[in-house]
Order: structure tokens, then C-alpha cells, then sequence
């Protein structure tokens, strides 16, 4: 075991994972909300693991070098993170307590598929998630030889594992403090920037 490009591979990819992001804060509302929060996080893993290893492979030099793909990415996820931010502000203007049912009486749950599919737009309509896995990721092991290049990607593989399985099992030990409306309109709120932020900053790079 190389264990020094290990640590390499594990520190980058914590750096670029652990960060305010649309799907961070997707997987700690759910986590919150005990919905999925594990499948969701599974999810997260599979597709940062599949990418990174897609950048190892040699294929962030063909993403860097089509344009096309790099645009279509942003318009549509730029779309996709303006609109949940819209969602999120409109739950924080009514304001609501972390709860088990709705108001006549059924279950208040996302839908497993629902969870799912909204992560994966997280995830995959984000081009910054590309940039930062197939591509920084992938041309960075590209430096180091067989085996050495595998013990990076794999450091930065259990970054992502530890990272989103802690951030959903956390997210279950502080739902006490989301029972109240305020605390959880805050949430929320902060939420809603983050997507718009996110959104805008895609729309920027368009005319940049």
C-alpha cells in the first residue's frame, strides 16, 4: 500500500468535497428529515466514485477540451438549482416544524425515487462536480504510475465515502434542534442562497 498517495488522494478530495454545495445541503436536509438520508448518501458515493474514477481513466482530458458539454451542463443545472431555491424559500416564507405527518394526517416523506432523482440532479447538472473530480482529480493521478495513480484515487474515493455518510448520520443526531419553525426557516433559507448562489455563479461562467 502506498499510503503517502493515499493521504494525497484523501486530503484533496476532502478539500473539494467538504464544502457548502447544493448537494451537501440537499443531504443534510434529508438526513434531518430521516428521508432516505443513507440511500441518499450511497448515491452521492457512487456517482463521486464513478467519476473519479472516469477522471483517472483519461476522461477529464476529453471533458476539458468540449466546450459543449461544459455549457450544456451549466445552463441546465443553473435552471434545475434556481428552481429547488425557489422551493426552499417558499418552505422557509410559510415557515414549518420538523414532522412526521402532514397536515391531514399522512406521512410528510419524499418518495425514495423523488430522493434519488433529485440527487442525482444535484449531482450531475453541477459542472463544478466534474471539474473538481474528473478532471482536477483525474489530472492529478494522471502524474503518478500504475499502481501508485489507483492508491490516490482511492484516498480520494474514502473522502467521499467518510464524508457523506458522516454528514447524514450527524444530520440525524441534531433533528431535535429542527422542531422548532424558526430554526428550520432558517435552514431553509440558507439553503434557497446557496442554490441561488450556485446557480449564479454557473450563469456567470457562461459569459465568461
Amino acid at each position: 500500500m502506498n499510503s503517502v498517495l493515499f493521504g494525497q488522494g484523501l486530503a484533496l478530495g476532502a478539500g473539494l468535497i467538504i464544502a457548502i454545495g447544493a448537494q451537501n445541503a440537499f443531504v443534510l436536509r434529508q438526513g434531518l428529515k430521516h428521508e432516505h438520508h443513507f440511500s441518499i448518501a450511497t448515491t452521492c458515493f457512487f456517482i463521486d466514485t464513478t467519476l473519479i474514477a472516469l477522471g483517472g481513466a483519461g476522461v477529464g482530458t476529453l471533458v476539458a477540451s468540449t466546450p459543449l458539454l461544459a455549457t450544456g451542463a451549466a445552463v441546465f443545472g443553473a435552471v434545475f438549482l434556481f428552481a429547488y431555491g425557489i422551493i426552499a424559500f417558499r418552505r422557509a416564507w410559510r415557515g414549518e416544524a420538523l414532522k412526521a405527518e402532514n397536515d391531514d394526517g399522512t406521512p410528510a416523506r419524499m418518495s425514495l425515487k423523488t430522493a434519488l432523482l433529485t440527487t442525482l440532479g444535484f449531482s450531475l447538472l453541477n459542472p463544478h462536480v466534474y471539474l473538481d473530480t474528473v478532471v482536477l482529480l483525474g489530472g492529478i493521478s494522471g502524474q503518478h504510475p500504475w499502481p501508485g495513480r489507483l492508491w490516490f484515487l482511492g484516498g480520494a474515493a474514502m473522502a467521499s465515502f467518510v464524508w457523506f455518510y458522516a454528514l447524514a448520520f450527524a444530520a440525524t443526531k441534531l433533528a431535535p434542534l429542527f422542531r422548532t419553525p424558526i430554526t428550520w426557516k432558517i435552514l431553509d433559507l440558507f439553503i434557497a442562497l446557496v442554490m441561488w448562489a450556485i446557480a449564479l455563479s454557473l450563469v456567470m461562467s457562461l459569459s465568461a
